[in-house]
């Protein structure tokens, strides 16, 4: 079924940045956007007439905003821009991010404060509509004036001079528009700036990030269902009594879930009576734990959800108002500091899930066979998968320092303090990614601790996990080669195929 096309110019959601960078759906251009752009340029064209000096429009950047540019040498000012400021380094982002990226950069523009000329976004949206994707280095940008270098290597394709995927195919932009029968832009007053003077590419990173954070939150409680009830934990940690007298909403949602999970557990059921006085935090505090980070999750969606629909470049342009204001709505610190709180938030969710795995594997705390093995000693059964698992959070807990509270002073100290946010962003897609691994983990060694509570069967929800757990992953009968075990756990929970068996048993979970 071909995606429903998303409307440049209307308000954007993170599902509509999702199914742009994802999953290709077409894009266009709103009759009112275009009316606003047309009015914006409209007074760029005044401006010129009256030979003002604006920022931008006839003068250098940054600190050689004070260096008039004669009216000849507009447009070169404008080329030399993007191919002065594309110096990024490091690995391609990927080309959902990219996407992400054109989507959000016409979106900005279509705000119609930025003076570029309709031409501009018509070249996005094409770009977006037949699969034109600038290779964008990942490493660069300080994140104010916004993500400048990458953002230049992305305007760089878009005037015929850099490199572009196409059909997986890495290949010079300007063969790719030809093939394609496109015209490269050949920039006017503005618009170089206009199109790398804003914080697209952290924002694209994080519209994903946190799409695929909210989901692992859930796939967190499923696996964290399913640990209590191989560890035989009491299901009156999560009576929604407790939480109704500290009432976080993360909290709630997440005891509910898991409420849903254990529902009519045979395993739950025929321990009542024999169950140790307090479980230990991992398991107790599961709705506290995975609560605070949808809630800190839920905080980072509405700053990102705001930032999709900014206006982000410099100066600003408003037309019906007959002026041009320079301002700082490129700083990326609100996103810097959103997705700091997101990889601290994901990086809890995996620090609890390992401590999880560890309770599972020790005989004195879960009344389990060491290790989860049949033949200890003999075999190491699940032993080194928390070592993976300590190992991954670990290295969460460097990453998770915040990269915002840094700032270093760029262009001869003009722009003096910097927000570090595609850092952030880029920080917490490796955060998410360490934590999938590790909920992976769980899921095997939870897997395993319920095999062992046969013949009483799980709940219908932690069942429906054990069972698309065992679809890709036997149980262990003896020690065997683990890393496709662990490939395949990953794979079912950032494709999302646990969540969908769970809710095909039990319903729609938070």
């Amino acid at each position: 079924m071909t995606p429903q096309q998303i409307r440049i110019g209307d308000p954007l959601s993170l599902a509509d940045v999702v199914a742009v960078a994802r999953h290709g759906a077409p894009v266009a251009l709103t009759d009112a956007a275009r009316q606003r752009v047309r009015e914006s340029r409209a007074r760029v064209g005044a401006l010129l007439e009256r030979d003002e000096a604006v920022y931008g429009i006839n003068t250098g950047f940054g600190r050689l905003a004070n260096v008039r540019v004669p009216h000849e040498d507009v447009k070169a000012l404008q080329r030399n821009l993007i191919v002065s400021h594309a110096v990024a380094v490091g690995a391609p982002l990927p080309t959902e991010v990219v996407r992400g990226m054109l989507l959000l950069r016409a979106q900005s523009l279509a705000v119609g404060v930025s003076g570029v000329r309709l031409d501009v976004l018509d070249v996005l949206v094409e770009c977006l509509n037949r699969g034109v994707h600038p290779i964008i280095p990942s490493q660069g940008s300080v994140g104010s004036s916004g993500d400048l270098a990458p953002l230049a290597h992305m305007a760089l394709a878009l005037i015929g001079l850099g490199m572009v995927e196409h059909q997986g195919t890495n290949q010079p932009a300007a063969r790719a528009f030809d093939q394609l029968g496109l015209q490269p832009l050949t920039l006017a007053a503005k618009e170089g700036l206009a199109l790398i003077n804003g914080t697209q590419a952290m924002t694209a990173i994080a519209a994903l990030v946190l799409d695929d954070a909210v989901d692992l939150a859930t796939c967190a409680d499923i696996a964290g269902a399913m640990s209590l009830e191989a560890l035989d934990g009491a299901l009156s940690n999560f009576d929604h009594r407790i939480m109704a007298v500290r009432p976080h909403p993360g909290a709630a949602l997440v005891a509910e879930n898991v409420r849903r999970l254990a529902a009519g557990s045979e395993i739950h059921e025929s321990r009542a009576e024999c169950r140790r006085v307090q479980d230990a935090y991992s398991l107790r505090c599961i709705p506290q734990v995975h609560g605070a980070s949808r809630d800190a999750l839920a905080h980072s969606r509405e700053v990102v959800g705001r930032e999709l629909n900014s206006a982000t470049d410099n100066p600003l342009i408003f037309a019906g108002d007959d002026v041009v204001l320079s301002g700082g709505n490129f700083h990326g610190q609100p996103v810097a500091l959103a997705m700091d709180y997101s990889k601290i938030a994901v990086a809890e969710l995996a620090n609890i899930s390992e401590r999880r795995t560890a309770h599972l594997q020790d005989p004195a705390l879960s009344g389990l066979p060491p290790f989860l093995t049949r033949r200890e000693g003999l075999h190491s059964g699940l032993m080194i998968t928390q070592y993976t698992a300590a190992s991954l959070v670990s290295e969460n807990k460097v990453i998770a320092h915040p990269a915002s509270v840094d700032s270093i002073p760029t262009s001869a100290n003009q722009e003096d303090h910097v927000s570090m946010g595609t850092t952030s962003a880029r920080q917490a897609r490796q955060v998410l990614e360490n934590a999938r691994w590790v909920v992976a983990i769980e899921l095997l060694n939870a897997a395993q601790g319920l095999d062992f509570r046969r013949p009483l069967r799980p709940a219908a929800g932690t069942g429906a996990a054990l069972a698309a757990v065992r679809e890709v992953v036997a149980s262990l009968d003896g020690d065997r080669p683990l890393q496709d075990d662990l490939h395949a756990l990953y794979s079912l929970v950032a494709s999302g195929r646990l969540r969908e068996a769970v809710e095909s048993a039990i319903g729609a979970l938070n």
